[in-house]
């Protein structure tokens, strides 16, 4: 039997839309602020779980790429050690990072951090554990309520 879950859905979509705006926020405060990548991917992987209670999960791994989890985040955990290891090519500490600034032709003087990479690479470790996590507890509620 099918539940009529309009409220939920409606309310669902526009939050869903907050939360992602909100972490990306996170994520680029990390290098001046408290926040980074951590914070960011785990914000994503609430809004991407928010999605999976208000509809079927079938329907939300639909309209994402057919992306593994899994590989995901061993791709996230290798971009960040490769980031962190790549100091030692400058004779540098492990995870030092490097500034600077570009000059990019809509956004003017910007800065840049080698650190905003390392950001990225564990930003997709998290999503990618936490929600390989929550899909392997949802496929194991589908076959125990069968």
């Amino acid at each position: 039997m099918k539940t009529n879950d309009v409220i939920l859905q409606t309310v669902t979509k526009v939050a869903t839309f907050i939360i992602l705006t909100f972490s990306v926020y996170l994520f680029l405060a990390g290098h001046h602020n408290p926040g980074g990548g951590f914070i960011g991917g785990l914000v994503v992987a609430s809004a991407i779980t928010l999605l999976f209670l208000a509809y079927d999960v079938k329907t939300v791994r639909a309209g994402l790429p057919p992306v593994d989890f899994k590989i995901l985040a061993i791709a996230g955990v290798l971009l960040a050690v490769i980031t962190g290891m790549g100091s030692f090519v400058f004779g540098k500490p492990f995870l030092s990072h490097a500034f600077g600034e570009l000059d990019l032709p809509f956004f003017g003087n910007t800065e840049f951090a080698t650190s905003v990479i390392f950001d990225v690479g564990v930003a997709l470790a998290v999503f990618g554990t936490a929600l390989s996590i929550i899909y392997t507890i949802s496929e194991d509620m589908c076959i125990w309520r069968r």
